[in-house]
């Protein structure tokens, strides 16, 4: 019975610590009698033993000694033998008391009897884990891959002792730029040089992996790291981020490749979370583009702040389907609507918010690849775009939608592509949209409170985005090269998708502060040249520039040098965020959107050229090859 209910392992446990009791109880009496025991000392030991063996027995199974497994014995198990083990002997004494047991029993033994027995529990199960261990994750190991560790802070620490169980990593040291740290060892492990000393440790010790386990380091420890790494053969990996870490998403263990995001460098976003519960939790939210890579990520976001229900809206059905895939197992307590439509069709738009009621849009639905909306595409790019959002806006606005949220890019800056125009045109609409509602609520104080609140966002690139470069040039790479880039100056803004995505939610709670309609421009640092980060990749890669060629074709239609998140005419003024700006735009009035859908309700078909031709009408700074000059 005993061993149907504990199992086997349990079983020889308390069989080895029922012996063990018998045993130190044996002990105290031969050294007590300098191993000579008096037969009347023998009959009494007799005497007691059943009664400490049961007695201590109980006590054991009662501070549940037998739920952990021996190879995992640490200090918290140590602690919880040695009460059971001092509450079964002065139990023990207090039955033998009375039963006139103890007037023989010489104090030497009351006192050595419960230390032999703490003795031989915890040595026992700390001998175990220790043979363990060398048997399974040592030296002794083939199979585990040799790794130096850099950084000898408390994250490396967590990681040396995660990796101590591990089949496949065994840790030969550590480095660290702190002179303090040199020499010592830490959980066994040594600090052997500074992280400059990478390659000749490297050579030395024959590793082939290196792990950067400070989550906090810089951009030029991470590139450093790699260059060297890539120089001498070997592959760089990094632990979690501290956000990750602290969220409890990751643990130190998951060890992963270092990835662009690493390259870059930037700090975490740091969220107004109880302003944005005020305007997310318990609503209707909608987002349009939901199977894109902006939207999707939105959407994931918007999670953590337990919305009433989220209505997924994507025009492309296996976009759809895949993010239903990702959403239904990974939120099953969240209310969630998956639906097909296109933001350009009124009826059904307006049957989508007759039924969700939102109180809060997103829209993230655009046509966005330059090149491809430059030839053959320019008409859908400008309705799609700007007709899809007029729609939209239209809609939202008549059943009272509380936050308009429009993702723009920072393309819509003096824009010379169909794109980036069709995007900054998307933004005058809002921006119209806004004033007029700010007109009508002048003469109408009853419904003040029912006013739609406009927001645009603008940022540049994000990495691993559909369509981007860096799928791009992964493929390339696979391939064997070339990675082909149109300009060896060319450079742009980047920003991972989650941080793009955060600092969406806060422009969102921060708009209407100047009475609505404002553009927000997110802090998007320093430019990064694409060569540069096509050279990241290679080395992410574990390859180097004489391994993947880089090959230039020439900039593309619509394609700028360098963008610009603002235009010469604008100028910013600060919010209460670090990373969040707004620009103040050139401001169009309601005659001018009256004219605008007017035409957009006309349009039929048009040629790229007939677009760009009228693009440049609506939207001044639009430069096209014919204004250029």
């Amino acid at each position: 019975m005993f061993r149907r209910k504990y199992g086997i392992r349990t079983f020889i446990a308390f069989t080895h610590d029922f012996i063990a009791i018998a045993v130190a109880w044996w002990l105290a009496f031969l050294f007590r009698f300098n191993f000579e025991i008096p037969a009347p000392s023998s009959q009494l030991l007799l005497g007691i033993l059943p009664w400490t063996v049961l007695v201590q027995g109980s006590f054991f199974l009662w501070f549940g000694l037998y739920r952990g497994l021996w190879r995992y014995a640490s200090l918290p198990d140590l602690k919880r033998i040695f009460v059971a083990v001092m509450s079964g002997t002065v139990t023990v004494l207090l039955i033998l008391w009375p039963l006139g047991f103890l007037v023989n029993v010489p104090i030497a033994v009351i006192l050595l009897a419960p230390l032999l027995l703490l003795l031989i529990m915890g040595g026992s199960r700390l001998t175990y884990r220790a043979w363990k261990e060398r048997r399974l994750y040592g030296l002794e190991s083939n199979e585990a891959k040799l790794v130096l560790i850099l950084g000898a802070g408390s994250t490396a620490v967590s990681l040396v002792k995660d990796l101590a169980r591990s089949r496949d990593w065994h840790v030969v040291g550590m480095l660290d730029d702190d002179p303090r740290k040199l020499g010592t060892r830490l959980q066994g492990i040594r600090v052997l040089g500074t992280i400059n000393e990478l390659p000749q440790w490297v050579q030395k010790l024959n590793v082939g992996h290196v792990i950067i386990a400070i989550p906090s380091v810089s951009r030029r420890i991470h590139r450093q790291a790699l260059e060297m790494c890539s120089e001498i053969g070997v592959k760089a990996m990094t632990v979690p981020s501290y956000a990750d870490l602290i969220s409890g998403k990751t643990t130190v263990s998951q060890i992963r490749e270092i990835e662009l995001d690493d390259l870059l460098g930037r700090a975490p976003v740091v969220l107004d979370n109880d302003g944005l519960h005020g305007l997310l939790t318990g609503k209707v939210i909608l987002v349009t583009g939901a199977g894109g890579s902006i939207g999707s990520e939105l959407c994931r976001q918007l999670a953590a702040f337990e919305p009433n229900r989220i209505v997924f809206l994507e025009l492309n059905e296996f976009a759809l389907y895949s993010i239903q895939e990702e959403f239904l197992p990974r939120f099953p307590n969240m209310a969630m609507s998956f639906v097909i439509g296109d933001i350009k069709d009124h009826a059904r738009m307006t049957q989508l918010f007759t039924q969700f009621r939102p109180s809060v849009v997103f829209h993230a639905a655009a046509y966005k690849h330059v090149p491809l909306m430059e030839q053959e595409n320019a008409c859908q790019a400008l309705l799609n775009n700007v007709l899809g959002t007029y729609v939209l806006a239209q809609v939202a606005i008549s059943f009272g939608v509380e936050e308009f949220v429009l993702i723009s890019t920072d393309k819509a800056v003096n824009p010379v592509s169909v794109m980036g125009a069709s995007k900054r045109l998307a933004e005058m609409v809002c921006q119209a949209l806004q004033q007029t509602i700010t007109k009508n609520a002048k003469f109408d104080q009853k419904n003040q409170s029912n006013q739609t609140c406009f927001v645009m966002v603008r940022f540049g690139n994000v990495l691993g985005s559909t369509g981007s470069v860096i799928p791009k040039f992964r493929e390339q790479i696979a391939k064997g090269g070339p990675i082909t880039i149109t300009h060896p100056e060319m450079t742009r803004y980047f920003m991972s998708i989650p941080e793009a995505a955060q600092l969406v939610l806060q422009a969102g709670l921060m708009g209407g502060t100047k009475g609505g309609g404002e553009i927000f421009v997110l802090d998007m640092g320093d430019p990064v040249k694409i060569v540069d980060l096509a050279n990241d990749l290679i080395h992410l890669s574990g390859l180097g520039e004489d391994d993947i060629r880089i090959v230039f074709s020439g900039l593309r239609p619509g394609e700028k040098l360098h963008e610009e998140l603002l235009a010469a005419s604008e100028n910013t003024f600060p919010t209460p965020h670090q990373k969040l700006r707004i620009a103040q735009a050139r401001q169009v009035d309601e005659q001018w959107l009256s004219e605008l859908t007017a035409w957009l309700s006309k349009i039929t078909v048009l040629s790229d050229q007939e677009v760009r031709d009228q693009l440049v009408k609506w939207v001044p700074e639009y430069i096209t090859k014919e204004t250029e000059h």
